[in-house]
């Protein structure tokens, strides 16, 4: 009988330690809640590789040690656009001294009429900080491919005068590069800015 109950008093003290340990675990690492969607693991944005302003071609290992903001968008594009992107002006004043560790980066689906050149002053116009990324319709592709960002053009237009379809959601990646929130494109600068501050 009082081997059993030795057994018995072993088993529940390892249990108690298991739940103990897992407790500690717990409390050591504090869940984040983002307002917008978790697409933590995903690895979402590993393959970008677009051309900046100076004509540079740029990855995403060149902005580690920033949170990074992609957006898919073209500077002809008359409402979404223009919206998202006053949103993110908007958002990097609520950021105030957290803003220079934020990168925001506009990929254009439109490298057509894109040059690097015009995309660089379309951001700039929205905040000095932006940066614009153009390039070949293989690198858009591919960079595209790897955010599953979708884009098209619209059907219907001219051979110069045409409208693009696109996704019109916000990238948000981590210090690391690491994909970390997927926020909607109707999100308000205030939510934007809480989510980019859970990342810093």
């Amino acid at each position: 009988m009082s081997g059993f109950s030795s057994k018995r008093r072993i088993l529940l003290t390892a249990s108690a330690a298991v739940t103990l340990s897992a407790l500690l675990a717990a409390c050591g690492k504090e869940e984040v809640i983002f307002q917008g969607s978790d697409i933590s693991g995903t690895k979402l944005g590993r393959d970008l590789e677009m051309i900046d302003g100076n004509s540079q071609v740029r990855h995403l290992d060149d902005y580690k040690g920033k949170v990074v903001l992609v957006f898919f968008g073209f500077t002809q594009c008359p409402d979404v656009c223009p919206t998202a992107m006053a949103e993110l002006s908007q958002t990097m004043e609520l950021l105030g001294d957290d803003a220079s560790k934020v990168q925001v980066l506009m990929i254009s689906v439109d490298p057509a009429r894109d040059t690097p050149e015009i995309l660089s002053a379309y951001v700039s116009a929205f905040n000095p900080s932006f940066v614009g990324l153009t390039g070949t319709p293989e690198q858009l592709s591919k960079t595209a491919k790897s955010f599953k960002a979708y884009y098209a053009k619209s059907p219907g237009g001219s051979a110069d005068q045409y409208g693009m379809d696109h996704a019109s959601s916000f990238y948000l990646l981590d210090q690391q590069g690491e994909a970390r929130v997927l926020i909607s494109g109707n999100a308000s600068a205030q939510d934007i800015a809480k989510d980019i501050k859970l990342l810093l």
